[in-house]
């Protein structure tokens, strides 16, 4: 019989993405979202792209109740958790709703999880937990700190499933920080598609190129990098949810936790993923130069070997590839 996941935050962009290739890869899959940043018409896209129905039930990881009858109804071997609060940014002006939803939204989780006896769980972090890396490429071992409420968060979180780890050997953790996710599916049915302005580049470059957006705001040119605009490890979301797949099926075969980078190794500036945007779109996009904004740092990408070392993960596609994905997800968006 096919295990089955619990995929918190499924219909969001990387958990849509995850859920995808979770079903490629043999597994049944129950999506938990309360659709703060989903779009409700995804779960008919992923019939369409799966070609079977989704099971999907909307809720919040932060209800206890909800979460029981969950584990309840459905034999979970697993969790993957994406559900949780994502801008560096917005953290800084709403740090409790941050802590809340991140950190208790996590407890909330592990507490229905250890009443179910399920102790296997996947966790988006991120590469925030490094704060300012003092090298670069930054790998696993180097030293944790935090830049925002939303570093933060993530740093408490991977602090206390090692601190329960430790103090029960049933749990295992599959702990991944992964740095910048962009891109769409192939057949451009899901893609990134915030319900607001977007926090992160590429949906925002996205709105440019279909004119839903004016101009492209460059949040600081002034870093110390290249051409003095940030740079980060982009990685396509097609690359970054297999990574999910091959951490839960890892974790499911060993039975041996794992804190792993998932990128590219390589660092591209906001120009370096505006140009290529460009490329993919047809034509030049406007922007502006704004502000650094508060959190933010100059260069962060990582190291991803021990990745490849113990799950076998290895990104396949590049900034183009990304870029082209994201324009045809945006484009058919806009046409139908």
């Amino acid at each position: 019989m096919a295990q089955k996941i619990l995929l918190t935050g499924g219909a969001g962009f990387i958990g849509s993405h995850t859920y995808v290739e979770l079903c490629n890869a043999g597994y049944e899959v129950v999506i938990l979202d309360n659709f703060s940043n989903a779009q409700r018409d995804v779960t008919d896209r992923l019939e369409v792209i799966s070609g079977a129905a989704v099971t999907c039930i909307e809720g919040d990881v932060l209800d206890a109740d909800c979460l029981d009858r969950i584990f309840s109804d459905h034999q979970i071997n697993a969790v993957i958790h994406f559900a949780a609060l994502k801008a560096v940014g917005e953290s800084t002006e709403k740090p409790l709703d941050y802590l809340t939803t991140n950190i208790s939204g996590l407890y909330t989780l592990l507490g229905a999880m250890q009443r179910a006896g399920v102790f296997t769980l996947v966790f988006s972090s991120s590469a925030t937990v490094y704060g300012q890396p003092d090298q670069l490429p930054v790998p696993e071992t180097a030293p944790r700190s935090f830049n925002s409420p939303y570093g933060y968060t993530k740093l408490v979180c991977e602090q206390s499933l090692e601190q329960i780890a430790d103090s029960d050997d049933r749990w295992t953790f599959g702990i991944l920080r992964y740095f910048n996710p962009a891109g769409a599916h192939p057949t451009g049915l899901i893609g990134e598609d915030p319900n607001d302005i977007p926090n992160n580049l590429m949906p925002y470059i996205a709105k440019v190129a279909t004119g839903e957006l004016e101009t492209l705001s460059i949040f600081g040119a002034d870093y110390d990098t290249p051409d003095g605009t940030g740079v980060r490890d982009y990685i396509h979301v097609m690359d970054l949810a297999r990574g999910h797949v091959q951490s839960v099926e890892t974790l499911l075969n060993t039975g041996e936790s794992h804190t792993v980078n998932l990128g590219t190794g390589t660092g591209y500036s906001v120009l370096d993923m505006l140009k290529a945007y460009e490329r993919a779109a047809g034509h030049t996009l406007a922007y502006e130069i704004a502000p650094r904004r508060a959190g933010d740092i100059a260069c962060v990408y990582g190291d991803p070997k021990l990745a490849r070392d113990l799950l076998g993960f290895k990104a396949k596609l590049g900034l183009d590839d990304m870029c082209a994905s994201s324009w045809n997800w945006v484009s058919r968006r806009k046409n139908t």
